[in-house]
């Protein structure tokens, strides 16, 4: 199995703001006018986005939320823990990976407005998936999450949500 550090390179990942390593692979050409849309986009969209998106052991994915719904798809490494907060407090947890034997899943979908974030499994491995989103995504969709917002309005996961936001 390739090394993160391979796949970085050979995918030219670059930093995210919220953890991890991306690079966009697919922005459509062809976009929706923002009067069709809406009214929480802030204009038009692309039909659809996607980038290739890594997480090495011990970093993580910070507690975002979209105004657009997000699939993940794994393609290499180890698995990848999903953790989405609904926006009526319920916690679902996701085991991005190919054992279906130890409960792992190929995709995971994550509704808009859901905060979520993500860590690798095993500290020593790397997670390579991919997400698609639609609307395609724009940076003014992206809400990177406050820690201690997120406590006062998910209080029953306060250890969770400390261990996945940038402070």
């Amino acid at each position: 199995m390739n090394t993160s550090n391979y796949w970085i390179e050979k995918l030219k990942l670059e930093k995210h703001p919220e953890g991890g390593f991306f690079t966009e692979l697919y922005r459509s050409s062809e976009s929706i006018n923002k009067n069709a849309l809406p009214a929480r986009y802030s204009g038009s969209r692309n039909f659809a986005t996607s980038i290739y998106f890594l997480l090495e052991g011990g970093d993580f994915s910070a507690f975002h939320r979209l105004q657009s719904d997000e699939i993940w798809h794994f393609y290499q490494g180890t698995a990848l823990e999903l953790f989405v907060l609904s926006t009526d407090g319920e916690l679902q947890h996701y085991l991005l990976g190919s054992d279906f034997d130890a409960g792992e899943r190929l995709q995971a979908v994550i509704t808009k407005d859901h905060w979520f974030a993500a860590r690798v499994r095993d500290k020593a491995g790397y997670a390579l998936v991919g997400c698609t989103v639609s609307p395609g995504f724009h940076f003014d969709d992206f809400e990177l999450a406050n820690q201690s917002k997120l406590i006062r309005q998910f209080p029953s996961h306060e250890k969770l949500v400390r261990e996945l936001t940038i402070r």
